[in-house]
């Protein structure tokens, strides 16, 4: 699987968060950055959505990322994932910047999600997005990870 987000991750809360869950999935979740577009708003998102959209390999299955996009719960994204990953496509999720994705980029997308109605700042979503394809996985797997009881 592999993250194409624009802009570089510093070191930090936000890294360390995305480390801990990528680097324990399998399959693992690599992560390709791409610069940040700089000019007016239109233009940011134009450029950013090149870069996105030149870092995707032959064939991907692609998720943008997208307030508009699907929610799930994680019951339901996990078998969506595993859909996607019984594909036998390269897996690619795509985050833009803080202007959002380009209208290319989503119509390109095989597929849309959102972490819910809320707006989350691009570089903490990598780690939501990191933990959710964990927990996922671990849902597939059997893994006591995730715990479907809810407080009664």
């Amino acid at each position: 699987m592999r993250l194409i987000a624009v802009g570089r991750m510093k070191d930090g809360a936000e890294r360390d968060l995305f480390r801990r869950y990528a680097e324990r999935l399998t399959p693992r979740l690599d992560l390709v950055e791409v610069p940040e577009g700089r000019g007016a708003v239109a233009e940011v998102k134009r450029r950013e959505g090149q870069s996105l959209l030149a870092a995707l390999p032959d064939r991907a299955f692609v998720v943008a990322m997208d307030e508009g996009g699907h929610s799930h719960d994680s019951l339901a994204f996990a078998q969506r994932v595993e859909r996607w990953l019984g594909l036998s496509r390269p897996l690619c999720f795509l985050i833009g910047g803080a202007e959002g994705l380009d209208g290319p980029v989503l119509s390109r997308a095989d597929d849309t999600l959102s972490l819910g109605p809320m707006t989350w700042p691009h570089m903490l979503v990598r780690g939501l997005l990191a933990e959710q394809l964990y927990r996922a996985r671990a849902i597939a797997t059997g893994h006591p990870y995730h715990r479907a009881g809810r407080p009664g």
